[in-house]
């Protein structure tokens, strides 16, 4: 598995429910006496900030503290890094995290009328919690969103700086990364993508803008991205 440092950085995608301005991590350093040299896990030089986005249909909370996910679904193995951090990039320890997605199908887990007709209410894979470390981040091992009509890839979640406060957003991928995934791999490319939609066709996806695009990591059989977050106070 890569691993992510400063010189294979992700880009930083954040969100939050404020909006509109940057923060450079010098400005960050030179704000805050005694910080790390790296304080945002993607190793970014600019810390974004930016609107919430829709939460969607398929939000339920099934109380599942777990950092992996999967439930044995098949797919792409992908490891989710989500940093919680203030408006001004430092992090917040303790944060909980909420992420859920569709599997490899296009189907989420809890609802019925999934893709294909099937009736998902009472499964729960691709959702779960986690509460951040002394870094802010929370880890989830899970597999590659796959794809439904209307809409890009893209894995929701939820993070929940106090207990007073929410902000709820999504990521995205890149459309080259996702179509890779699936044409090239099982359980993925048993379905056309002749009904799929893609970044450009999407309107979450465009209002998020290019900022909330993740750039992925990929080594093998397995990948990883990295998000922060920052929530306005």
């Amino acid at each position: 598995m890569t691993t992510i440092t400063r010189r294979r950085a992700f880009a930083l995608l954040a969100v939050t429910a404020g909006g509109g301005t940057f923060l450079s991590a010098d400005l960050f350093l030179r704000s805050r006496p005694g910080a790390a040299a790296q304080p945002l896990i993607t190793g970014a030089g600019v810390c974004s900030i930016m609107p919430e986005t829709t939460e969607g249909p398929f939000y339920f909370d099934p109380d599942l503290e777990r950092a992996d996910v999967t439930e044995g679904r098949p797919g792409l193995p992908l490891t989710v890094r989500l940093q919680v951090v203030d408006a001004s990039c430092a992090p917040i320890p303790g944060a909980r995290v909420d992420i859920w997605h569709c599997d490899a199908e296009g189907a989420y887990s809890g609802y019925p009328r999934q893709p294909g007709g099937r009736d998902m209410t009472g499964e729960t894979f691709l959702r779960g919690t986690q509460f951040a470390d002394q870094q802010g981040v929370a880890a989830f091992s899970t597999i590659y969103p796959g794809w439904y009509p209307g809409r890009t890839p893209h894995i929701h979640f939820k993070a929940f700086p106090d207990e007073r406060s929410v902000l709820t957003g999504q990521m995205f991928f890149p459309d080259d990364f996702s179509r890779a995934v699936y044409t090239e791999l099982a359980p993925y490319n048993a379905r056309p993508l002749d009904g799929a939609t893609f970044n450009d066709r999407d309107g979450i996806a465009r209002r998020a803008g290019s900022a909330a695009h993740a750039e992925m990591a990929r080594s093998g059989g397995a990948a990883e991205a990295a998000l922060v977050v920052a929530v306005a106070a």
